[in-house]
Protein backbone atom coordinates (compact mmCIF):
# COMPACT_ATOMS: atom_id res chain seq x y z
CA UNK A 1 0.00 0.00 0.00
CA UNK A 2 2.43 2.71 1.25
CA UNK A 3 4.92 1.39 -1.88
CA UNK A 4 2.25 2.46 -4.47
CA UNK A 5 1.62 6.28 -3.24
CA UNK A 6 5.84 6.24 -2.53
CA UNK A 7 6.39 4.91 -5.84
CA UNK A 8 4.43 7.76 -7.02
CA UNK A 9 5.72 10.51 -5.29
CA UNK A 10 9.28 9.07 -6.01
CA UNK A 11 8.01 9.01 -10.31
CA UNK A 12 6.94 13.04 -9.43
CA UNK A 13 10.26 14.11 -8.09
CA UNK A 14 12.11 12.72 -10.68
CA UNK A 15 10.23 13.57 -13.41
CA UNK A 16 8.15 16.86 -12.58
CA UNK A 17 10.38 18.98 -9.91
CA UNK A 18 8.59 22.04 -11.10
CA UNK A 19 4.95 20.49 -10.16
CA UNK A 20 6.32 19.30 -6.39
CA UNK A 21 7.86 22.34 -5.84
CA UNK A 22 4.01 24.40 -6.93
CA UNK A 23 3.00 25.64 -3.28
CA UNK A 24 -0.76 23.37 -4.19
CA UNK A 25 1.92 20.12 -4.76
CA UNK A 26 0.41 17.91 -2.07
CA UNK A 27 -3.28 19.20 -2.17
CA UNK A 28 -3.26 18.07 -5.85
CA UNK A 29 -1.29 15.26 -4.74
CA UNK A 30 -4.11 13.85 -1.95
CA UNK A 31 -6.62 14.77 -4.04
CA UNK A 32 -5.54 12.35 -7.08
CA UNK A 33 -4.77 9.88 -4.83
CA UNK A 34 -8.31 9.97 -3.65
CA UNK A 35 -9.97 10.18 -7.17
CA UNK A 36 -7.22 8.78 -9.50
CA UNK A 37 -10.02 8.82 -12.97
CA UNK A 38 -10.27 12.92 -12.03
CA UNK A 39 -6.82 15.31 -13.04
CA UNK A 40 -6.68 17.15 -9.93
CA UNK A 41 -6.28 21.46 -10.75
CA UNK A 42 -2.52 22.40 -10.85
CA UNK A 43 -1.64 18.75 -12.76
CA UNK A 44 -0.86 18.43 -16.04
CA UNK A 45 -3.36 16.41 -18.34
CA UNK A 46 -0.16 14.65 -19.55
CA UNK A 47 1.21 14.44 -16.20
CA UNK A 48 -2.00 12.68 -14.50
CA UNK A 49 -2.80 10.00 -16.98
CA UNK A 50 0.97 9.09 -16.58
CA UNK A 51 0.67 8.83 -12.98
CA UNK A 52 -2.71 7.35 -13.24
CA UNK A 53 -1.05 4.52 -15.29
CA UNK A 54 1.27 3.62 -12.75
CA UNK A 55 -1.10 3.43 -9.85
CA UNK A 56 -2.75 1.30 -12.02
CA UNK A 57 -0.13 -0.75 -13.08
CA UNK A 58 1.11 -1.03 -9.47
CA UNK A 59 -2.04 -2.01 -8.02
CA UNK A 60 -2.41 -5.09 -10.42
CA UNK A 61 0.29 -6.74 -8.62
CA UNK A 62 -1.20 -5.55 -5.18
CA UNK A 63 -2.72 -8.05 -2.75
CA UNK A 64 -6.45 -8.67 -3.10
CA UNK A 65 -8.20 -6.80 -0.79
CA UNK A 66 -6.53 -3.49 -2.75
CA UNK A 67 -7.04 -5.09 -6.35
CA UNK A 68 -10.15 -3.01 -7.08
CA UNK A 69 -9.75 -2.19 -10.94
CA UNK A 70 -12.65 -2.02 -13.02
CA UNK A 71 -12.63 -3.80 -16.38
CA UNK A 72 -11.56 -0.96 -18.25
CA UNK A 73 -8.35 0.08 -17.55
CA UNK A 74 -9.43 3.94 -17.58
CA UNK A 75 -11.77 3.34 -14.26
CA UNK A 76 -9.63 2.55 -10.71
CA UNK A 77 -11.15 2.43 -7.36
CA UNK A 78 -8.59 3.72 -5.11
CA UNK A 79 -9.38 1.64 -1.69
CA UNK A 80 -6.31 1.56 -0.98
CA UNK A 81 -4.87 4.84 -0.23
CA UNK A 82 -7.83 5.05 2.28
CA UNK A 83 -6.69 1.62 3.70
CA UNK A 84 -3.31 2.77 3.91
CA UNK A 85 -3.44 6.07 5.54
CA UNK A 86 -6.57 4.92 8.18
CA UNK A 87 -9.13 7.76 7.04
CA UNK A 88 -11.66 8.35 9.77
CA UNK A 89 -14.05 9.36 6.97
CA UNK A 90 -13.46 7.97 3.82
CA UNK A 91 -15.67 8.29 0.84
CA UNK A 92 -18.74 5.74 0.65
CA UNK A 93 -18.05 2.64 -1.57
CA UNK A 94 -21.13 3.16 -3.85
CA UNK A 95 -21.79 6.91 -4.29
CA UNK A 96 -24.89 7.89 -5.56
CA UNK A 97 -23.68 10.85 -6.55
CA UNK A 98 -20.40 13.51 -6.16
CA UNK A 99 -19.95 17.39 -5.07
CA UNK A 100 -17.25 19.82 -4.58
CA UNK A 101 -16.67 20.95 -0.83
CA UNK A 102 -15.79 24.99 -0.88
CA UNK A 103 -14.64 27.04 2.12
CA UNK A 104 -14.77 23.32 3.37
CA UNK A 105 -13.27 24.32 7.14
CA UNK A 106 -12.53 21.33 9.08
CA UNK A 107 -15.45 19.26 6.89
CA UNK A 108 -18.81 19.69 8.80
CA UNK A 109 -20.44 19.55 5.03
CA UNK A 110 -18.25 16.92 3.62
CA UNK A 111 -19.03 14.58 6.47
CA UNK A 112 -22.92 15.32 5.92
CA UNK A 113 -22.52 14.62 1.86
CA UNK A 114 -20.86 11.54 2.51
CA UNK A 115 -23.38 9.90 5.00
CA UNK A 116 -26.17 11.22 2.12
CA UNK A 117 -23.75 8.93 -0.23
CA UNK A 118 -21.92 11.81 -2.15
CA UNK A 119 -18.39 11.55 -3.08
CA UNK A 120 -16.03 14.65 -2.83
CA UNK A 121 -14.33 15.84 -5.74
CA UNK A 122 -12.58 18.86 -4.75
CA UNK A 123 -11.86 20.65 -0.86
CA UNK A 124 -10.40 24.20 -0.67
CA UNK A 125 -10.12 26.70 2.44
CA UNK A 126 -7.40 29.24 2.99
CA UNK A 127 -6.87 28.74 6.66
CA UNK A 128 -3.62 26.24 6.89
CA UNK A 129 -4.63 24.69 10.32
CA UNK A 130 -7.98 23.46 9.13
CA UNK A 131 -6.27 22.05 6.40
CA UNK A 132 -4.52 20.09 8.92
CA UNK A 133 -7.99 18.83 10.73
CA UNK A 134 -9.36 18.41 7.51
CA UNK A 135 -6.23 15.89 5.98
CA UNK A 136 -5.94 14.22 9.01
CA UNK A 137 -10.21 13.10 8.73
CA UNK A 138 -10.40 12.72 5.10
CA UNK A 139 -6.90 11.91 3.68
CA UNK A 140 -6.88 14.73 1.56
CA UNK A 141 -5.47 18.19 2.01
CA UNK A 142 -7.47 20.70 0.59
CA UNK A 143 -6.48 23.69 -1.81
CA UNK A 144 -5.72 27.25 -0.76
CA UNK A 145 -6.46 30.43 -2.33
CA UNK A 146 -9.63 29.87 -4.85
CA UNK A 147 -9.37 32.92 -6.46
CA UNK A 148 -5.85 31.33 -7.53
CA UNK A 149 -7.71 27.71 -8.77
CA UNK A 150 -8.91 28.18 -12.30
CA UNK A 151 -12.37 27.76 -12.80
CA UNK A 152 -12.39 25.49 -15.84
CA UNK A 153 -9.54 23.06 -13.80
CA UNK A 154 -12.35 22.47 -10.96
CA UNK A 155 -13.72 18.70 -11.74
CA UNK A 156 -17.41 19.10 -12.84
CA UNK A 157 -19.71 17.90 -10.27
CA UNK A 158 -23.74 17.23 -9.47
CA UNK A 159 -23.57 19.56 -6.33
CA UNK A 160 -21.69 22.77 -5.34
CA UNK A 161 -21.68 23.02 -1.59
CA UNK A 162 -20.23 26.27 0.27
CA UNK A 163 -20.47 27.39 3.74
CA UNK A 164 -18.68 30.39 2.39
CA UNK A 165 -17.33 33.04 4.78
CA UNK A 166 -20.10 35.03 7.46
CA UNK A 167 -17.73 37.48 8.98
CA UNK A 168 -18.60 40.09 6.58
CA UNK A 169 -22.30 39.64 7.35
CA UNK A 170 -22.65 38.30 10.72
CA UNK A 171 -24.19 40.52 13.55
CA UNK A 172 -20.90 40.26 15.43
CA UNK A 173 -18.45 40.82 12.61
CA UNK A 174 -20.57 43.92 11.25
CA UNK A 175 -20.42 45.17 14.66
CA UNK A 176 -16.58 44.58 15.08
CA UNK A 177 -15.86 46.03 11.69
CA UNK A 178 -17.80 49.13 12.38
CA UNK A 179 -16.20 49.86 15.52
CA UNK A 180 -12.82 49.22 13.80
CA UNK A 181 -13.78 51.40 10.95
CA UNK A 182 -13.47 48.53 8.15
CA UNK A 183 -16.04 47.63 5.41
CA UNK A 184 -18.41 44.91 5.53
CA UNK A 185 -20.63 42.79 3.67
CA UNK A 186 -19.50 42.76 0.01
CA UNK A 187 -17.15 45.69 0.61
CA UNK A 188 -14.59 43.46 2.78
CA UNK A 189 -11.72 42.87 0.07
CA UNK A 190 -10.75 39.52 1.53
CA UNK A 191 -13.88 37.44 2.36
CA UNK A 192 -16.89 39.78 1.14
CA UNK A 193 -16.67 39.02 -2.40
CA UNK A 194 -16.38 35.01 -2.10
CA UNK A 195 -19.92 34.86 -3.02
CA UNK A 196 -19.22 35.66 -6.74
CA UNK A 197 -16.47 33.06 -6.80
CA UNK A 198 -19.22 30.73 -6.19
CA UNK A 199 -21.72 32.33 -8.93
CA UNK A 200 -18.65 32.36 -10.92
CA UNK A 201 -18.24 28.52 -10.59
CA UNK A 202 -21.77 27.70 -10.92
CA UNK A 203 -22.17 29.71 -14.22
CA UNK A 204 -19.45 27.67 -15.65
CA UNK A 205 -19.73 24.03 -14.53
CA UNK A 206 -24.10 24.21 -14.22
CA UNK A 207 -24.07 21.86 -11.45
CA UNK A 208 -27.54 20.21 -10.99
CA UNK A 209 -28.01 21.43 -7.41
CA UNK A 210 -26.26 23.57 -4.96
CA UNK A 211 -26.31 23.84 -0.98
CA UNK A 212 -25.19 27.51 0.55
CA UNK A 213 -25.12 28.00 4.25
CA UNK A 214 -24.60 31.65 6.34
CA UNK A 215 -25.56 33.53 9.35
CA UNK A 216 -29.10 34.38 10.13
CA UNK A 217 -27.85 38.16 9.05
CA UNK A 218 -27.26 37.62 5.74
CA UNK A 219 -31.19 38.41 5.23
CA UNK A 220 -31.27 41.88 6.82
CA UNK A 221 -27.83 42.85 6.22
CA UNK A 222 -27.78 46.24 4.51
CA UNK A 223 -30.95 46.52 4.76
CA UNK A 224 -31.39 43.29 2.59
CA UNK A 225 -29.57 44.80 -0.17
CA UNK A 226 -27.12 42.14 0.19
CA UNK A 227 -29.32 39.52 0.18
CA UNK A 228 -31.32 40.58 -2.41
CA UNK A 229 -27.85 40.68 -5.02
CA UNK A 230 -27.14 37.34 -4.23
CA UNK A 231 -30.77 35.81 -4.60
CA UNK A 232 -30.91 37.56 -7.66
CA UNK A 233 -27.70 36.70 -9.02
CA UNK A 234 -28.53 32.92 -8.58
CA UNK A 235 -31.79 32.95 -10.15
CA UNK A 236 -31.95 35.89 -12.73
CA UNK A 237 -28.29 35.47 -14.00
CA UNK A 238 -27.53 32.14 -13.23
CA UNK A 239 -30.77 30.64 -14.15
CA UNK A 240 -31.62 28.63 -10.96
CA UNK A 241 -34.41 28.13 -8.59
CA UNK A 242 -34.00 28.44 -5.73
CA UNK A 243 -35.50 28.29 -2.12
CA UNK A 244 -33.88 29.23 1.71
CA UNK A 245 -35.10 29.15 5.07
CA UNK A 246 -33.44 30.13 8.37
CA UNK A 247 -33.02 26.93 10.33
CA UNK A 248 -32.12 26.98 13.90
CA UNK A 249 -29.72 23.79 15.04
CA UNK A 250 -31.42 23.47 18.60
CA UNK A 251 -33.21 20.46 17.31
CA UNK A 252 -30.26 18.40 16.99
CA UNK A 253 -27.74 20.21 19.47
CA UNK A 254 -28.20 21.76 22.46
CA UNK A 255 -27.14 24.85 21.10
CA UNK A 256 -29.09 28.12 19.93
CA UNK A 257 -27.42 28.26 16.32
CA UNK A 258 -29.79 29.99 13.47
CA UNK A 259 -28.18 29.64 9.71
CA UNK A 260 -29.73 30.89 6.22
CA UNK A 261 -29.86 28.07 3.82
CA UNK A 262 -30.20 28.26 0.16
CA UNK A 263 -30.90 25.27 -1.61
CA UNK A 264 -31.08 26.02 -5.78
CA UNK A 265 -31.50 23.52 -8.65
CA UNK A 266 -31.36 23.75 -12.16
CA UNK A 267 -33.44 22.91 -14.08
CA UNK A 268 -35.70 23.59 -11.45
CA UNK A 269 -37.10 21.26 -9.44
CA UNK A 270 -39.96 20.93 -7.14
CA UNK A 271 -38.15 20.77 -3.24
CA UNK A 272 -39.50 21.62 0.62
CA UNK A 273 -36.69 21.70 2.83
CA UNK A 274 -37.41 18.59 5.73
CA UNK A 275 -39.34 18.87 8.88
CA UNK A 276 -37.20 19.01 11.95
CA UNK A 277 -37.79 17.98 15.49
CA UNK A 278 -38.73 21.12 18.01
CA UNK A 279 -37.45 19.38 20.79
CA UNK A 280 -33.60 18.73 20.74
CA UNK A 281 -31.47 17.54 22.97
CA UNK A 282 -29.67 19.58 26.36
CA UNK A 283 -26.63 19.89 27.38
CA UNK A 284 -25.99 17.24 29.00
CA UNK A 285 -26.11 15.18 25.87
CA UNK A 286 -22.48 16.78 25.11
CA UNK A 287 -20.77 17.00 28.27
CA UNK A 288 -18.11 15.01 30.00
CA UNK A 289 -18.02 13.88 33.62
CA UNK A 290 -14.23 14.49 34.38
CA UNK A 291 -12.69 17.45 32.81
CA UNK A 292 -9.36 18.75 33.85
CA UNK A 293 -8.88 21.77 35.42
CA UNK A 294 -7.54 23.88 33.26
CA UNK A 295 -10.46 24.69 31.62
CA UNK A 296 -12.17 26.09 34.73
CA UNK A 297 -11.72 30.43 34.57
CA UNK A 298 -9.66 31.68 37.08
CA UNK A 299 -10.89 34.20 39.21
CA UNK A 300 -9.56 37.07 37.34
CA UNK A 301 -11.34 35.86 33.79
CA UNK A 302 -14.52 35.58 36.31
CA UNK A 303 -14.44 38.56 37.87
CA UNK A 304 -13.59 40.89 34.59
CA UNK A 305 -16.30 38.91 32.65
CA UNK A 306 -19.06 39.36 35.68
CA UNK A 307 -17.65 43.43 36.07
CA UNK A 308 -18.14 43.55 32.04
CA UNK A 309 -21.45 41.93 32.08
CA UNK A 310 -22.61 44.56 35.08
CA UNK A 311 -21.35 47.82 33.20
CA UNK A 312 -23.30 46.74 29.90
CA UNK A 313 -26.56 46.30 31.77
CA UNK A 314 -26.15 49.31 33.69
CA UNK A 315 -25.55 50.46 30.34
CA UNK A 316 -29.04 48.92 28.85
CA UNK A 317 -27.00 46.62 26.41
CA UNK A 318 -27.15 43.09 26.26
CA UNK A 319 -23.75 41.90 26.22
CA UNK A 320 -22.07 39.97 28.77
CA UNK A 321 -21.48 36.20 29.70
CA UNK A 322 -23.88 32.95 29.07
CA UNK A 323 -23.66 30.30 32.30
CA UNK A 324 -25.75 27.38 31.63
CA UNK A 325 -26.26 24.47 33.07
CA UNK A 326 -26.68 20.36 32.44
CA UNK A 327 -30.31 20.89 31.32
CA UNK A 328 -30.28 23.91 29.18
CA UNK A 329 -29.35 24.83 25.88
CA UNK A 330 -26.55 26.87 24.92
CA UNK A 331 -25.66 30.32 22.98
CA UNK A 332 -24.16 30.02 20.11
CA UNK A 333 -20.84 28.86 19.47
CA UNK A 334 -18.58 31.63 18.34
CA UNK A 335 -14.77 31.24 16.16
CA UNK A 336 -14.02 33.24 19.45
CA UNK A 337 -14.48 30.97 22.12
CA UNK A 338 -10.83 30.60 22.57
CA UNK A 339 -10.50 34.11 23.76
CA UNK A 340 -12.25 33.73 26.98
CA UNK A 341 -15.15 31.37 26.14
CA UNK A 342 -17.81 33.90 27.82
CA UNK A 343 -20.55 32.90 25.22
CA UNK A 344 -21.11 29.50 27.04
CA UNK A 345 -19.60 28.91 30.59
CA UNK A 346 -20.69 26.24 32.35
CA UNK A 347 -21.70 25.84 35.89
CA UNK A 348 -19.44 24.21 38.10
CA UNK A 349 -21.89 25.46 40.99
CA UNK A 350 -22.18 27.65 43.90
CA UNK A 351 -17.96 27.27 45.19
CA UNK A 352 -16.13 26.83 41.88
CA UNK A 353 -15.85 29.00 39.47
CA UNK A 354 -17.80 28.21 35.80
CA UNK A 355 -15.57 26.31 32.79
CA UNK A 356 -15.10 26.67 29.33
CA UNK A 357 -16.81 23.78 27.00
CA UNK A 358 -13.34 21.05 26.03
CA UNK A 359 -12.51 21.20 22.61
CA UNK A 360 -13.99 17.88 22.73
CA UNK A 361 -17.71 18.93 23.80
CA UNK A 362 -16.89 21.57 21.24
CA UNK A 363 -17.24 19.25 18.21
CA UNK A 364 -20.29 17.04 19.81
CA UNK A 365 -22.09 20.61 20.48
CA UNK A 366 -21.53 20.99 16.50
CA UNK A 367 -22.75 17.34 15.77
CA UNK A 368 -19.55 16.22 14.45
CA UNK A 369 -18.84 12.27 15.51
CA UNK A 370 -17.17 10.70 18.41
CA UNK A 371 -14.17 9.64 16.19
CA UNK A 372 -13.92 12.94 14.62
CA UNK A 373 -9.83 13.35 15.51
CA UNK A 374 -8.66 17.08 16.77
CA UNK A 375 -5.32 17.55 15.70
CA UNK A 376 -4.73 20.97 16.61
CA UNK A 377 -4.42 23.32 19.68
CA UNK A 378 -7.65 24.13 21.32
CA UNK A 379 -6.62 27.46 20.69
CA UNK A 380 -7.54 26.56 17.13
CA UNK A 381 -10.13 24.08 17.42
CA UNK A 382 -12.04 26.20 19.26
CA UNK A 383 -12.11 28.81 16.29
CA UNK A 384 -12.51 25.52 13.47
CA UNK A 385 -15.51 24.43 15.77
CA UNK A 386 -17.31 28.30 15.77
CA UNK A 387 -16.94 28.75 12.42
CA UNK A 388 -18.10 24.77 11.57
CA UNK A 389 -21.59 24.11 10.38
CA UNK A 390 -23.97 21.70 12.21
CA UNK A 391 -23.51 18.53 10.66
CA UNK A 392 -26.66 17.13 11.12
CA UNK A 393 -28.27 19.84 9.99
CA UNK A 394 -26.87 19.70 6.49
CA UNK A 395 -26.93 15.54 6.27
CA UNK A 396 -30.70 16.66 6.98
CA UNK A 397 -31.30 19.10 4.30
CA UNK A 398 -28.77 17.18 1.95
CA UNK A 399 -30.99 14.26 1.72
CA UNK A 400 -33.77 16.18 0.73
CA UNK A 401 -31.89 17.93 -2.43
CA UNK A 402 -30.69 13.56 -3.15
CA UNK A 403 -34.81 13.12 -3.33
CA UNK A 404 -35.69 16.20 -5.25
CA UNK A 405 -32.30 15.32 -7.64
CA UNK A 406 -33.89 11.82 -7.98
CA UNK A 407 -37.40 12.51 -8.12
CA UNK A 408 -39.67 11.35 -11.57
CA UNK A 409 -40.16 15.23 -12.72
CA UNK A 410 -43.58 15.09 -14.15
CA UNK A 411 -44.54 15.36 -18.08
CA UNK A 412 -44.49 19.38 -18.18
CA UNK A 413 -41.14 19.69 -17.07
CA UNK A 414 -39.95 17.00 -19.04
CA UNK A 415 -41.21 18.65 -22.11
CA UNK A 416 -39.94 22.15 -21.17
CA UNK A 417 -36.28 20.79 -20.34
CA UNK A 418 -36.49 19.39 -23.85
CA UNK A 419 -37.99 22.05 -25.56
CA UNK A 420 -35.24 24.33 -24.03
CA UNK A 421 -31.88 22.51 -24.34
CA UNK A 422 -32.66 21.53 -27.90
CA UNK A 423 -32.51 17.35 -27.67
CA UNK A 424 -34.82 16.70 -30.45
CA UNK A 425 -31.80 14.76 -32.16
CA UNK A 426 -31.21 12.54 -28.74
CA UNK A 427 -31.59 8.87 -29.31
CA UNK A 428 -31.32 7.20 -26.08
CA UNK A 429 -32.85 7.61 -22.52
CA UNK A 430 -28.98 7.81 -21.39
CA UNK A 431 -28.82 11.19 -23.27
CA UNK A 432 -32.00 12.32 -22.96
CA UNK A 433 -30.97 12.08 -19.11
CA UNK A 434 -27.48 13.64 -19.56
CA UNK A 435 -28.96 16.92 -21.87
CA UNK A 436 -31.75 17.28 -19.31
CA UNK A 437 -29.34 17.26 -16.36
CA UNK A 438 -31.45 14.59 -14.65
CA UNK A 439 -30.46 11.30 -13.30
CA UNK A 440 -30.93 8.21 -15.81
CA UNK A 441 -32.88 6.59 -12.64
CA UNK A 442 -35.42 9.31 -12.91
CA UNK A 443 -35.78 8.89 -16.25
CA UNK A 444 -36.06 4.66 -16.31
CA UNK A 445 -38.67 5.29 -13.33
CA UNK A 446 -40.70 7.77 -15.20
CA UNK A 447 -40.41 5.66 -18.33
CA UNK A 448 -42.39 2.97 -16.43
CA UNK A 449 -45.09 4.67 -15.63
CA UNK A 450 -48.00 3.85 -18.44
CA UNK A 451 -50.48 6.44 -17.30
CA UNK A 452 -47.89 9.23 -18.14
CA UNK A 453 -46.45 9.07 -21.76
CA UNK A 454 -43.78 10.93 -22.79
CA UNK A 455 -44.46 14.42 -24.09
CA UNK A 456 -44.13 14.65 -27.85
CA UNK A 457 -41.24 16.37 -28.03
CA UNK A 458 -38.78 13.24 -25.86
CA UNK A 459 -40.72 10.86 -27.72
CA UNK A 460 -39.97 12.48 -31.13
CA UNK A 461 -36.28 12.81 -29.95
CA UNK A 462 -35.85 9.19 -28.89
CA UNK A 463 -37.71 7.76 -31.98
Amino acid sequence: MIKVKNKIIEFLQRTSPEFVSHPEYEAALSHFLQNPNVCPPCMNHNLFLECKDLLIAKSKRSSNSLRKIAESSTEYQPEFYALEEKIPFPEPKNSRFNFIDLFCGIGGFRIAMQNAGGKCLFSSDWDKYSKITYKTNFGEKPYGDIHKIAVADIPKHDILCAGFPCQPFSIAGVSKKNSLGRKHGFEDEKQGNLFFTIAEILDYHKPSAFILENVKNLKSHDGGHTFEVIYRTLTEALGYQVYYQIIDAKCFVPQHRERIFLVGFKPKREFKFPEFPILGPKLNAILDSDVPDKYTLTDHLWQYLQNYAKKHKEAGNGFGFGLVESKDIARTLSARYYKDGSEILISQGMHKNPRRLTPRECSRLMGYPSNFIIPVSDTQAYRQFGNSVVVPVIEKVANSVIESLQAVPNNNQVAKCAETRGIYAIKTLEEIADKMNITRQAVALWEDKPNKPRPPMVQQAAQ
